[in-house]
């Protein structure tokens, strides 16, 4: 494809179908490129798993979210932004990963797994769902470890390790628990997380204190084997019996992609990749971020919620660069 787009949004998460709808209210020529089906991560979360976020927070482009319980679930999630798509027709390039981003003179040269685009602007909207933080530990390979969670009922009576102490750990935790495995939780921190969701933090607590789920505070897994663990206490190593461990501990972005386009992110600390918050370009011009890739490891700082407001500052930062630009021509 040899014509320059005005614009090119690599991910077709919700951010990224926000920026498409303020790209298509300006008229803009653009592509959204979602390296799996629509929005993606979203696909991949459990398949029970209900929002911390009314539905109302979660929506785009101000197009009503309509649910008939107080936070929705992630089937009406699917729902809500594959109907939004579909409506405004967003030109979504699905199955389709974007390999490289060059920027040459004034246009960016765009390589995907289809072929190679062009376009004045680019906005990253990759999330960071697609890279589990690793234990690093002896074993972590092996076939019954998960840094996913799906379905509780795969591991009914079962030894199940739930490592982490966030939305997701408990989850997992509570609902295998309630399909009949033995569950034990292996927490870094000395308490279960108060980011828990509201209504779900009460009922793990409950659940530690009368003893249907086991929990070890300050201890960390040590190695994994095929029929039992080792985990590291303040009273010693113990070992105990395990068919499956969920290492449910985070997630972060593609830092390596971002490298390789060219953003600046920091060796240590947070690494919040380099971008002007008041306009989310980046060190290079044209080239913008948007939704919770921003965060870089501090992946609580932004959620659907409160980066939808990402997608309108970039456009009107490409629309007024433009007229700025078309201005000074004549």
């Amino acid at each position: 494809m040899h014509k320059t787009l005005d614009l090119i949004i690599i991910g077709g998460g919700p951010i990224g179908l926000a920026c498409g709808l303020q790209a298509k209210e300006k008229n803009m020529d653009f592509l959204i490129f979602e390296k799996g089906c629509i929005v993606n991560s979203l696909y991949h979360y459990p398949q029970n798993m209900t929002f911390f976020s009314s539905s109302d927070l979660l929506e785009i482009g101000g197009i009503p979210f309509a649910t008939t319980l107080p936070k929705p679930k992630r089937a009406e999630a699917l729902e809500y932004y594959r109907r939004i798509q579909d409506k405004f027709d967003l030109p979504v390039h699905l199955f389709t990963e974007v390999v490289d981003v060059n920027k040459e003179k004034n246009k960016f040269e765009v390589k995907t797994t289809q072929g190679i685009y062009f376009a004045e602007n680019v906005i990253v909207a990759t999330g960071f769902y697609d890279i589990p933080m690793l234990l690093d530990i002896k074993g972590e390979n092996l076939p019954k470890v998960s840094h996913y969670y799906n379905d509780p009922h795969y591991y009914a009576n079962q030894n199940v390790i739930v490592v982490g102490a966030s939305n997701s750990s408990i989850d997992a935790a509570l609902e295998t628990y309630r399909k009949g495995a033995k569950v034990t939780l292996v927490i870094r921190g000395n308490e279960i997380s108060h980011r828990v969701k509201y209504w779900v933090r009460p009922d793990i607590l409950n659940r530690i204190e009368e003893g249907s789920i086991n929990v070890f505070f300050k201890s960390n897994l040590q190695e994994i084997r095929e029929k039992e663990v080792d985990i590291d206490t303040p009273e010693g190593v113990i070992t105990i019996p395990n068919d499956f461990v969920l290492a449910l501990t985070g997630y972060r972005p593609n830092f390596s992609f971002l490298e390789k386009i060219g953003i600046h992110v920091p060796a240590t600390g947070t690494r919040i990749p380099t971008h002007n918050p008041s306009t989310m370009e980046t060190n290079i011009k044209g080239l913008y971020l948007a939704g919770v890739v921003c965060g870089g490891l501090n992946t609580h700082l932004w959620f659907i919620e409160n980066s939808r407001i990402h997608a309108k500052i970039i456009v009107e930062h490409i629309t007024d660069k433009k007229q700025y630009h078309n201005s000074s021509a004549t």
